[in-house]
């Protein structure tokens, strides 16, 4: 694997860290700003909205510019949000320097799948995205945690400002180790749109919505679960998020390599997989040694899906891929949003604090269809192309022989 997939990665290390770490910190974030806890959890909405609308923002006004520029200049983003966010001296100030950093979060991730995907043969393109993704499952085992207790320690303010050095260092990275590579001839903005009337991209969408959906559904309410439910201490929790990491960080190199070699089989088996899973998490959740092992499956199964669903979004996008990548970014952050809205209803209807893992085991299992349909969509109109190429092959002799 080419050393710019490092670069990449540091990026990546330093956007998963900045997008997670907050939810550890938000008791120290609204005490010092004096605001509520749900009003502080703005700073959680804002920037995964910030990402759902800034992926194609961003994306569409770097068309003009070359990957490596763009993938710079996102990074600049990056630095300035989470300067802003380590010296906001009001709230306000703070959610901008938030919504600011996620405005690089989809675009950044996806022109970098593309730029990881060309710097690599054919048959090693979704292990490379794989690799810049690691750096996000590393976040959350080694980001997320150290951050939250630099935080709590020395001061929340320290740690953005940590993060903002990480940009720095992933900005070098990008400008000293990616190669050069010129913006494609002849693709233009209505070519990166038209990939959106291909039913396959929006279908391979709908599954990173429901797939990963399924996992937010049941680890965004993962604290009062454990507490409440397997009778973990508060302090626990953290360890528990850690051995989640653990098997997001094993999921997505997995299925990195499998998805080179059986892209499709690859998610039947990880979204299948995903829905029993979360499906056993509501008994599992009674016992601290299962509970703890349901954790990393969920987080193992969860990523195995991302490097499949994402190389299935440039597969299909294939000419003009770079908008199509960045939007499915958005697309993961979508289902988060999605499944922890639905997950809090459960809970406030009544139906206690396991009851966002049936919600989730119901989109893994939905998105299971749709990958079952879009498969079988597929190979109906490889038939259809196969057949009628004999046809016009006739046609053509007959009218030879006339």
């Amino acid at each position: 694997m080419p050393l710019a997939l490092l670069a990449l990665a540091i990026g990546a290390f330093g956007i998963g860290t900045t997008e997670f770490v907050i939810m550890g910190l938000l008791p120290q974030v609204a005490g010092d700003f004096g605001v509520s806890i749900p009003t502080g959890g703005l700073l959680v909405t804002g920037y995964a909205l910030g990402v759902v609308l800034g992926a194609p923002l961003m994306t569409v006004l770097g068309t003009k510019v070359p990957r490596k520029r763009m993938l710079m200049l996102l990074m600049g983003l990056f630095i300035l949000g989470n300067l802003l966010s380590a010296v906001a001296p009001a709230f306000a100030v703070m959610l901008i320097g938030r919504v600011v950093a996620s405005l690089a979060h989809g675009a950044f991730f996806g022109i970098g799948s593309v730029v990881a995907a060309e710097l690599v043969a054919p048959d090693k393109k979704a292990g490379a995205i794989a690799m810049m993704f690691t750096g996000l499952t590393v976040a959350n085992v080694v980001g997320v945690p150290l951050g939250t207790l630099i935080g709590q320690n020395v001061g929340w303010r320290v740690t953005f400002g940590i993060v903002a050095a990480l940009g720095v260092v992933g900005l070098a990275g990008i400008a000293r180790l990616v190669p050069d590579l010129p913006k494609p001839e002849g693709v233009h903005l209505r070519h990166e749109l038209a990939a959106f009337k291909n039913a396959q991209v929006l279908l391979a969408m709908a599954m990173t919505v429901l797939g990963f959906g399924g996992v937010f559904a049941a680890i965004t309410y993962i604290a009062p679960m454990m507490t409440h439910i397997a009778g973990f201490a508060d302090g626990s929790v953290t360890w528990l998020l850690v051995l989640f990491g653990l098997g997001m960080v094993g999921g997505n190199l997995i299925g990195g390599r499998f998805a080179d070699r059986a892209l499709m089989p690859m998610l039947y088996v990880s979204l299948g997989a995903l829905a029993v899973v979360l499906a056993l998490f509501t008994l599992t959740a009674h016992n601290k040694i299962a509970a703890a092992v349901t954790i990393t499956l969920i987080g193992a199964l969860g990523f195995a899906t991302v490097p499949p669903l994402q190389k299935r979004v440039l597969d299909q996008a294939h000419g003009a891929p770079t908008l199509a990548s960045a939007v499915n970014i958005g697309a993961f952050n979508l289902g988060n949003a999605l499944s922890a809205w639905l997950g809090g209803m459960v809970i406030a209807a009544g139906f206690g604090y396991t009851a966002p893992n049936w919600v989730g085991a119901v989109l893994a299992a939905a998105a299971l269809v749709l990958a079952v349909f879009s498969a079988g969509l597929e190979r109906r109109h490889a038939t259809r192309g196969t057949a009628v190429a004999p046809a016009a092959s006739t046609a053509r002799r007959t009218s030879v022989h006339h």
